[in-house]
């Protein structure tokens, strides 16, 4: 199927079209809607923030506040890198146990030097997190400082054009 300006005219509200010749566009965008679909109720997507990011797609964030704030709290929710410990599996039959028993030693080795690196850029993390944070706090005041002075000024400039 060949797309064309049509169907972008058709969907007025697509933040943006992807055309492509000989390529049925529509037909992969739908595939990737049904994947998400199915996976959502097989539980795939236990984490809460792919689920809220799936139903809050792009698309649905027109406002740029709205994006900004719901940006960093993804972000927020998302900085820190998990240091627990997690279950070693083997998918291959053969040598299961045995590969099982090699991986989790090399594990054991390698898990202080792991937890340290994880911990620092954890800190990292938070901090820059934070520091993006108060900036937009920062400017979001600033604005409405601004906002309300020129509300203040044109107020007093109608009451001078009046006198």
């Amino acid at each position: 199927m060949n797309t064309s300006m049509n169907e972008a005219e058709q969907k007025p509200d697509a933040i943006f079209t992807v055309h492509a010749p000989g390529v049925d566009t529509e037909a992969i965008v739908r595939e990737i809607e049904e994947t998400v679909a199915r996976k959502l109720e097989e539980g795939v997507y236990d984490d809460a923030r792919v689920a809220r990011a799936e139903r809050s797609n792009l698309a649905n964030l027109r406002n740029h506040d709205e994006f900004l704030e719901f940006y960093l709290k993804c972000l927020r929710e998302a900085a820190f890198v998990d240091i627990t410990d997690f279950e070693i599996r083997e998918r291959r039959r053969g040598f299961a146990p045995l590969l099982v028993r090699f991986k989790k030693s090399i594990w054991n080795m390698l898990k202080f030097y792991t937890y340290r690196l994880w911990s620092q850029q954890n800190q990292a993390n938070g901090l820059l997190v934070t520091a993006v944070e108060n900036l937009d706090q920062k400017y979001a005041a600033k604005i409405r400082a601004l906002e309300k002075r020129i509300r203040e000024l044109e107020g007093d400039a109608s009451k001078a054009s009046n006198d």
